[in-house]
């Protein structure tokens, strides 16, 4: 069977001025025959002969092959670049003479001309070829990393009820939870995070700040550095509702009160009852 979006083996069956035939069988049917144009042929081949080629549609919606062989092939994930945005979607590069469309239905942020996206291609409901940022279901569960295991991965899609997704090495499945989310990540972020649980279907939780015990160091800094940017004062203090905090600070409400303690207890800051200080010595020589 002529198999669309993938790479075949597939035998010449009819040679003509303007390319040859391949199939499956050397007796192939004319509706199980694709055409290889004349300038894809390799030289000296014949009848019989068996060529490696990709099927994908011409301009004309027709079934044709090609020994070029594209980026990504139909199940596939990894990265593109935008090389149009149009009315229907962005058009991506993908190693062919014609572009792959990446429609606005199955983008997850808004492209532009030169953005490296990941996506995945897949066949539409028009049987043709068409590249998604919905790259969920193509990913695997299957990697071989551990708790507390550093990763590296791509943002494909942010949800504000479960938080970021992200494709460890653009292959794995991962969730940064709404909980673990700090800073500002947004899709096609390539970010480094920390595997804080393997899921029992091998999908991973990650978490992009550090262990409490080696986070408290830089939370503690990051608000020295508030202060000193607000007057060497926090109008809030750890009092303040866990909101406000992490719209402040970044931090959930714990770790900040970690901060403040590591602080207090080093002798940096004074806490009044609606601010916290930085004293002057500790401004002037952190």
């Amino acid at each position: 069977m002529l198999e669309l979006g993938k790479r075949q083996s597939l035998l010449i069956v009819k040679e003509l001025d303007f390319g040859v035939y391949l199939g499956e069988e050397i007796n192939a049917a004319i509706e199980d025959r694709v055409l290889l144009p004349k300038k894809q042929v390799p030289k000296d081949s014949k009848i019989g002969d068996r060529i490696e080629v990709f099927l994908y549609k011409d301009s004309e919606d027709r079934l044709i092959a090609t020994t070029t062989k594209p980026l990504l092939s139909v199940g596939k994930v990894g990265k593109l670049t935008v090389s149009q945005v149009t009315k229907i979607g962005a058009f991506l590069a993908w190693g062919l003479e014609k572009d792959v469309l990446l429609p606005y239905k199955e983008q997850t942020a808004r492209l532009k001309e030169g953005d490296n996206v990941l996506v995945a291609l897949y066949i539409d409901k028009s049987s043709r070829l068409a590249a998604t940022m919905k790259v969920y279901k193509y990913l695997h569960k299957n990697s071989d990393y551990e708790k507390d295991d550093k990763v590296s991965g791509t943002v494909y899609e942010i949800s504000e009820t479960f938080g970021a997704y992200v494709a460890v090495d653009d292959r794995f499945s991962a969730l940064i939870p709404k909980r673990e989310l700090y800073g500002d990540i947004k899709v096609g972020d390539v970010i480094t995070a920390r595997v804080a649980e393997v899921k029992e279907d091998g999908k991973l939780d990650l978490c992009v700040r550090k262990k409490a015990y080696l986070q408290i160091g830089q939370d503690a800094k990051k608000l020295i550095e508030l202060m000193e940017r607000l007057d060497n004062k926090l109008p809030f203090t750890d009092k303040a509702s866990p909101e406000l905090i992490k719209n402040e600070t970044g931090m959930s409400k714990n770790e900040f009160k970690r901060a403040i303690g590591n602080l207090l207890k080093s002798g940096k800051i004074v806490i009044e009852s609606d601010c916290i200080c930085l004293l002057e010595e500790t401004s002037n020589h952190r």
